[in-house]
């Protein structure tokens, strides 16, 4: 693969263009642009200069990733954690509860759910077993890897999983960490090229593009093997409020119990995975440690956090230093698609069980569903689920991101087609606004020159039962990323879930309507501080993003979004 072709065969060009243009939705939005410009310039088929430049640039010097060697040794789950002080918190907080049930708390504030996160690491004594999509190297992601590294020195075991798309801005921190004792970290389907931004590692990597475009979407925290942390937020800044001029809108549950064994249990069929590398084996160690060390300089002691949530509890670490955790005990299923799915080369790809559980939960539902999801692609088996709801009768909620609070615009275009269709059958859809939300922020930790952006993924069916987790109501939590969700039994959670959707709702999003004018159209309805306001065109978006969209959207299929 070394030596540069002088003729391109047309077939090959021809998947050299359907790989770049499958490529965009990989990328972050800033960099789609001027590829998606430099794409239409190609033809399939046609030998231009620039289709040879990319065809060299993608064929030749391919990376390629280094056997996971013997390092990947094989570990599970610590048994032996019924003496640690969460376990004992546990127990006296489970005392008078039903056995067979499981503790949960949600936690929807920003510096709640963080604060949860570093009690539960200061906390700990046995082990620490972690799953994210993304671990950044801000000051967040700086802080959190400081607090495994300080639980590591008390003699915990920590076990860090790390999906390896985003993971080369933070690789020298991994690194450094893992080179700690008591600590491993693995990186989940790394990219063969490990140089360079996001962009121009899944360019160099096109050559192995059905394997890199499966990733892990997983979000779990595991202390002692008795409390779990899951849900939507990623470990970077804007997922906990902590971010300008943006921070994510989600909602996490804290989790205890017998459903927290079957976290454990999935967390070790991904670690002990085919699909994992142990961090050492793709990033230099040479000064890890060193930069490791630099990066942790200058992050204080304090985490700033209300003294109530907007629940009324108190924040985690208090409630664990008093002995008692306030929770609300249910059943609860869990749907996880298995480290399999990102195996896809030779075989069937494995089915999607996180989000064909959530749909069935959805299906059996009797009298109502509300949904909120950040990116929606209904597509036509959506279409007849919402068909098939309305013959039943059933009213149907949705939430996502209107265009100018997503950050995902390609994806809010595949949504977009589908608008008017959902209206007509009788969904009441809703989109959250950047405007509307920032006259209306009153919540801990909110400023309303902060733009919020829904990234939670939640459902309430028939006002008792709750679904949360990372599952997206789109083709690549179906198809290419790996998902966990938990299903809650639980009228009290379902009843919180709803109130908090309701306020952003009522105050912070618009409602969609059929045009008046125009078949097939749709309106924007706004509640302003001086009555209804309704928008004909969409809102918080001006041509020249509207026009980028849609020139951009020829160059990527559905299925991809």
């Amino acid at each position: 693969m070394s030596d540069l072709p002088h003729v391109l065969p047309a077939d090959r060009l021809v998947r050299l263009y359907w790989r770049l243009r499958a490529l965009l939705v990989l990328l972050p939005w800033q960099m789609r642009a001027p590829i998606a410009r430099e794409l239409r310039r190609l033809r399939p088929g046609v030998s231009s200069l620039l289709g040879h430049a990319l065809a060299a640039l993608l064929t030749t010097g391919c990376a390629s990733l280094p056997p996971p060697d013997a390092a990947r040794a094989r570990s599970t789950a610590l048994e032996d954690v019924a003496h640690t002080r969460l376990a004992q918190v546990v127990r006296a907080s489970a005392a008078n509860a039903d056995p067979t049930l499981s503790g949960f708390r949600l936690l929807a504030d920003g510096d709640q759910a963080l604060d949860a996160r570093i009690a539960l690491a200061r906390r700990a004594q046995a082990s620490l077993d972690i799953q994210y999509y993304l671990v950044a190297a801000d000051a967040t992601g700086r802080r959190f890897l400081r607090e495994l590294a300080n639980a590591a020195a008390r003699g915990v075991r920590v076990r860090l999983l790390v999906d390896d798309l985003y993971a080369n801005d933070s690789r020298m921190l991994l690194a450094g960490l893992a080179a700690r004792p008591n600590v491993e970290v693995r990186l989940f389907n790394p990219l063969p090229e490990r140089d360079g931004a996001v962009g121009t590692r899944v360019a160099l990597s096109l050559h192995e593009f059905e394997r890199i475009n499966r990733r892990m979407h997983n979000k779990l925290f595991i202390a002692d093997g008795t409390l779990a942390v899951i849900g939507g937020r990623n470990i970077a800044d804007d997922y906990f409020k902590r971010g300008e001029p943006s921070n994510f809108i989600d909602m996490d549950v804290l989790c205890s119990g017998p459903v927290v064994g079957g976290f454990e249990a999935l967390f070790d069929r991904f670690w002990n995975s085919e699909q994992v590398w142990p961090v050492q084996a793709l990033v230099p160690e040479a000064g890890a440690a060193a930069s490791f060390a630099q990066a942790l300089q200058g992050i204080g002691d304090d985490l700033p956090v209300a003294p109530r949530d907007r629940f009324g509890y108190r924040p985690v670490a208090a409630e664990l230093d008093d002995g008692q955790l306030t929770q609300h005990f249910a059943p609860a299923r869990l749907y996880a698609d298995g480290p399999d799915k990102a195996a896809t080369e030779g075989r069937p790809a494995p089915e999607a069980f996180a989000l064909e559980g959530v749909l069935q939960a959805m299906r059996e539902a009797r009298s109502q569903v509300l949904v909120a999801t950040p990116y929606l692609v209904p597509g036509e088996r959506g279409l007849a689920m919402m068909r098939r709801a309305r013959d039943k009768g059933l009213r149907v909620i949705v939430m996502t991101n209107a265009l100018g609070a997503t950050d995902e615009p390609l994806v809010h275009w595949g949504y977009a087609r589908y608008r008017a269709e959902m209206v007509r059958l009788g969904v009441e859809l809703h989109e959250l606004s950047p405007t509307l939300g920032r006259r209306a922020a009153t919540a801990p930790g909110e400023s309303a020159s902060s733009l919020g952006r829904l990234h939670a993924k939640l459902a309430v069916i028939d006002g008792r039962r709750l679904l949360v987790g990372s599952m997206n109501m789109d083709r690549r939590s179906m198809r290419a990323n790996t998902e966990l969700g938990l299903l809650i039994d639980s009228p009290a959670l379902a009843v919180e879930v709803t109130q908090t959707l309701q306020r952003d709702r009522d105050t912070g999003s618009y409602r969609l309507r059929a045009g008046a004018h125009r078949a097939g159209s749709v309106e924007w309805v706004a509640q302003e501080p001086g009555g209804e306001v309704v928008h004909q065109r969409e809102p918080d978006a001006g041509w020249a993003l509207r026009l980028k969209l849609g020139l951009i959207s020829l160059f990527v299929a559905e299925e991809l979004l």
